[in-house]
């Protein structure tokens, strides 16, 4: 998978923005449910905000470092217990897509 650009990262930084997180990890850590749920987000979504409730800093990069080789997914940012992960869809759902409906975020 290709790096992203820098005008990439900010347009999908800007897009994040407005979004909420769709998956909430605890002590738990990644389980084969919660991979499938972040996959099957992702697919629908591309664009998605994941929540890690984790306390220790470590624990929460080794987590998110986890959920992108898990999910193929590309890691935009990360904000303290929040993490911001991209993965471009096999075939775009115009209506679930966050990059077309936020497309407006971007101009």
């Amino acid at each position: 998978m290709a790096a992203l650009s820098i005008q990439e990262r900010k347009r999908l930084r800007q897009i994040g923005h407005t979004l909420n997180p769709v998956v909430m990890l605890g002590d738990k850590g990644l389980t084969e449910n919660v991979i499938e749920e972040l996959a099957r987000a992702l697919n629908d979504h591309e664009l998605i905000k994941v929540k890690i409730v984790a306390e220790d800093r470590e624990a929460r990069a080794a987590l998110i470092a986890e959920i992108s080789e898990a999910t193929g997914a590309e890691v935009v940012q990360t904000i303290g217990k929040i993490a911001l992960l991209y993965k471009k869809a096999a075939k775009q759902n115009q209506k679930l897509s966050n990059l077309v409906r936020f497309a407006h975020l971007s101009n």
